[in-house]
């Protein structure tokens, strides 16, 4: 591992501080270190790489924040199937599991190959407008359909493949990845899904009928929900970062990305133990 990159929460000091011994610590072990534009003009240095960029110039990516600006990243790195290393400087998160005490201890096992990656499958959502493409993501959690302040409950057709599935009168819906069953989809009452898992869910927020419940499907479907609306403001969002609002009869299109993210896993935490310490399981 000779090139590494280097991303960071944007406004975090912390994180700032951290960069700058960070890379003093792999060029004194020979690496070369390219840091992202914004993160460099914050330590005062030139030659920062734009985000979208940088990705294909390194063998590796270090974040340095949370599990919201791990998520950003993973849609620059898009098809280049770098992994990444997510290092949280607050609490403990689901993606970022990677603390600051053990970080470089972790890095040590990384530069020597010495390292095993978790791969999370991604969505990509396409809305049609009449016959024209209005926008496309791809995103590691989710996406969200979501009504504004105001508006009625949402009426929003959904079709699995070629097949019927019901009409959710709901203030929203969600389509997650096993990665982000324990975001928003969590918090609408969703199951927690393995991330290893090879499915998708479907969760309807606030269900105007109470046996409207989520539903896991194989990540091979293609989702396709029709906003039977009228005069409602509904949005869609992706990953909760990025979106725009919904018009009568656009469709959304969902299917598995042909990408995914690679995370390079904690030597010192698995998957489970994350799951109780944010969760806080067994406490009383």
């Amino acid at each position: 591992m000779k090139t590494i990159g280097i991303y960071a929460k944007r406004t975090s000091t912390a994180a700032v501080d951290v960069a700058k011994d960070l890379k003093v610590w792999l060029e004194q072990r020979g690496v070369k270190v390219h840091l992202e534009r914004h993160l460099a003009a914050d330590m005062g240095l030139d030659g920062g790489f734009a985000g979208d960029k940088l990705p294909q110039m390194v063998e590796c990516i270090i974040v340095l924040g949370g599990d919201g600006t791990l998520i950003s990243v993973a849609r620059d790195v898009g098809a280049l199937d770098v992994p990444i290393l997510g290092v949280n400087l607050g609490s403990l998160g689901f993606l970022t599991e990677i603390t600051l005490d053990g970080l470089y201890d972790e890095l040590e096992r990384v530069l020597a190959g010495d390292f095993t990656v978790s791969n999370r499958i991604m969505l990509d959502a396409a809305i049609v407008r009449g016959d024209t493409p209005a926008a496309h993501y791809q995103v590691l959690n989710d996406i969200v359909i979501n009504k504004g302040a105001l508006a009625r409950i949402v009426d929003m057709e959904v079709w699995v493949d070629d097949h019927y599935l019901t009409t959710f009168k709901a203030d929203g819906l969600i389509v997650s990845t096993p990665t982000g069953s324990t975001a928003y989809n969590l918090a609408a009452g969703g199951p927690i899904i393995y991330p290893g898992l090879h499915c998708l869910v479907i969760a309807p927020i606030c269900a105007h009928t109470l046996t409207n419940r989520p539903i896991i499907v194989s990540d091979e479907s293609v989702i396709r929900i029709i906003m039977r609306i009228d005069e409602e403001r509904v949005f869609i969002t992706a990953d909760g970062q990025i979106g725009m609002a919904l018009q009568a009869q656009d469709v959304v299109e969902i299917r598995k990305a042909n990408m995914c993210t690679s995370l390079i896993k904690s030597a010192s935490k698995e998957y489970f133990e994350v799951l109780r310490t944010k969760l806080r399981w067994g406490e009383r």
